[in-house]
């Protein structure tokens, strides 16, 4: 199992605690999502704290459609987190958490009545498995996008979760944000229930950045 002190440990524990500190301040804090135009690395700001995540493949987009690559431009709730409790440890976040369990999974079949919900597995038609061999789901949040209600073939499963590295860098994601693990166990311990993700192309401002 890996111990979140242990990956968190040295300068990561200090953000971690720094960004906790803050969210005792601002429990709906906004966290923002930047990347220049059809680029796949990016910013992510929350707390007035900057780390680098990953985006879609086909970059940031307004018009998501299932399949496109993109990550959805825009302002949406942040729903839940979910864990691999056998690889991790419960992270500490304001939002709710559940553990991830082997029949879950999430359904990306825009003809079903359950497209963009999860679902058990075996499931009837398409669902992405949550259970994954990689280490990509280890630790998800469920990003509010198209599930009120969802609209069909508008895109599904849009996560903020954990990155794959290429050389070091960020590798792109199907259409969700990517973070390392420490980076974003530092950002869900300063979420609360009405936290959101503001995810857009441009550049995101910290305060003490002054105006870009």
């Amino acid at each position: 199992m890996i111990s979140r002190r242990a990956v968190v440990g040295g300068a990561a524990g200090a953000t971690a605690m720094g960004l906790a500190a803050a969210a005792e301040v601002a429990k709906s804090v906004i966290i923002e999502v930047r990347a220049e135009p059809h680029a796949t690395e990016g910013e992510l700001v929350a707390a007035g704290r900057s780390f680098p995540c990953a985006v879609g493949r086909s970059g940031i987009f307004a018009e998501k459609f299932e399949g496109d690559g993109s990550t959805p431009a825009g302002l949406f709730p942040l729903r839940e987190v979910r864990y691999r409790a056998d690889r991790i440890e419960r992270p500490r976040s304001g939002l709710p958490v559940f553990k991830t369990s082997p029949s879950d999974g999430w359904c990306d079949d825009p003809a079903d009545p359950a497209y963009n919900r999860i679902v058990r597995l075996p499931y009837q038609t398409d669902a992405e498995t949550m259970w994954r061999d990689d280490h990509l789901y280890d630790l998800v949040a469920v990003i509010g996008y198209n599930d009120a209600p969802p609209v069909p073939g508008r895109g599904s499963a849009v996560f903020l979760h954990l990155a794959r590295e290429d050389a070091g860098r960020l590798a792109p994601t199907i259409g969700c944000v990517s973070m390392r693990l420490a980076d974003l166990l530092a950002v869900l311990a300063v979420c609360g229930p009405d936290s959101s993700i503001d995810i857009r192309t441009g550049r995101a401002r910290l305060r003490d950045r002054g105006p870009a």
